[in-house]
């Protein structure tokens, strides 16, 4: 299974793959910074001082690929945002429960013949438009398990541009709910070992174990500080507030 990811993370990067959002925004108008909308704030269904500690158990070691935004203390009105955001990745949710739904309204699937755990069906225009603009009733890319030749809908996936800052990600979805991912550091293989991605202990790739610029050009590769945009994960199917933000099913969905 891991050389299954590596080989999926391999061909995301050669084939140059990058989310449609992380173009700049034209203006401040459209900065993701000034928008006022709902973000998902569900841990407070038990109360601050639950919500709390329940994230706190959030930390874990993500390896030098993985980056998250740090968890921030609760505030005056986390939990509103973040209920109107589950609810509106519901509504998402429900209606894209067939995937042929779903491959209808523009949802494409990534690597359909590669093995995964989660696969990612993607809207492109929404990834676009998710570069200026939150909107929760349009997730990036809608979250699915295969059984046979079905498809399962467990989550859904909201992305933001690269640049964005915590402070940017905190207005879409707050940071005291919601840890937001990036997969950083990223070392591509020279032409003639790019076939190192799929040994048990790679040097390259999001897998490997080079994980600074130095050591990339020592190896003749090339460096990627960070690899798409912004990403989290929201299951909005479960009931509990870990469940729905759950840092350890995103890992999972990426290939840990």
């Amino acid at each position: 299974m891991r050389k299954t990811f590596a080989l999926t993370f391999f061909l995301i990067s050669l084939l140059g793959f990058s989310w449609a959002q992380d173009a700049p925004p034209a203006d401040k108008s459209h900065d993701m910074g000034g928008v006022n909308m709902p973000g998902h704030d569900m841990s407070k269904m038990d109360g601050e001082g639950n919500a709390m500690h329940t994230m706190e158990d959030r930390h874990m070691d993500m390896g030098p690929h993985m980056k998250m935004t740090a968890m921030r203390p609760v505030k005056a009105g986390d939990q509103e945002k973040a209920d109107q955001v589950v609810v509106a990745a519901r509504r998402a949710a429900e209606k894209y429960k067939d995937y042929k739904v779903a491959l209808a309204d523009g949802f494409k699937i990534f690597f359909p013949n590669v093995p995964q755990k989660q696969y990612h069906f993607t809207n492109y225009e929404y990834a676009y438009q998710a570069a200026f603009k939150f909107d929760p009733d349009k997730p990036t890319s809608l979250l699915y398990e295969k059984h046979g030749d079905d498809y399962k809908l467990i989550g859904v996936m909201y992305t933001a541009r690269k640049t964005a800052t915590e402070d940017e990600l905190d207005s879409r979805i707050p940071l005291s709910i919601a840890q937001w991912h990036a997969h950083v550091n990223l070392c591509m293989p020279p032409a003639d070992k790019r076939g190192e991605v799929l040994q048990p202990h790679p040097k390259f790739g999001l897998l490997g174990s080079i994980a600074t610029k130095e050591d990339c050009d020592a190896a003749g590769g090339r460096f990627m500080p960070q690899v798409f945009g912004w990403m989290v994960h929201v299951y909005p199917m479960e009931t509990k507030a870990e469940d729905i933000w759950s840092v350890e099913k995103q890992m999972h969905g990426h290939g840990d």
